[in-house]
């Protein structure tokens, strides 16, 4: 059977997105990583170039997964929020992964900063140019974290209100939906 590189390939990237997401960059490993993915380790720097650069290719692949998921509208932010709330509920661990970056790296990459800045200026040009780009990212910042807040709560603390996890997350959901709809309004106006 002839060797399949994008096959390999992607069976790295699906390893490293189970290793990454439990263990965070510095305690990964790339020999579990290769023996999940039935890979050389060799492969990983051959593909990769270096266990960052996996955790990179990985994270990239999975915000973009997360983008077509809970694609960014712009003319819609509380819409946004609640599809963003729903993917980060089915795929907890992308969260967990940007935390790690976060906690890990003293930079974002500079495609993410490109990222935001291009979704600040997607709001600033919804608003027919009423909003600067600094008062956009205000807002996208908001929405991002009222969306990923739940997630970061601890269950004993969702819990606090309805003995059961699946209304009290319908209804917080319905909260997300809500807040970012007053932030738009209180911050969109300005």
């Amino acid at each position: 059977m002839p060797y399949d590189s994008a096959a390999t390939r992607t069976r790295l990237l699906d390893a490293a997105y189970t290793e990454f997401s439990e263990r965070g960059l510095a305690g990964a490993r790339v020999e579990r990583i290769a023996s999940v993915a039935a890979a050389n380790k060799q492969a990983i720097y051959a593909y990769f170039g270096s266990k960052d650069g996996l955790f990179d290719a990985m994270l990239a692949v999975r915000l973009g997964a997360l983008a077509d998921t809970a694609p960014f509208t712009p003319d819609d932010l509380p819409g946004y929020a609640g599809a963003l709330f729903d993917a980060l509920q089915a795929s907890p661990e992308i969260l967990r992964l940007t935390q790690w970056s976060w906690l890990e790296r003293a930079d974002v990459s500079p495609g993410e900063v490109e990222s935001h800045r291009e979704k600040a200026r997607e709001i600033a040009a919804a608003s027919g140019g009423t909003l600067s780009d600094a008062r956009a990212m205000d807002i996208l910042v908001l929405v991002i974290g009222l969306s990923t807040a739940w997630s970061t709560t601890a269950p004993e603390l969702r819990a606090i209100g309805d003995d059961d996890p699946v209304t009290r997350t319908k209804s917080h959901r319905a909260a997300v939906v809500a807040a970012a709809t007053a932030v738009v309004e209180a911050l969109g106006s300005n």
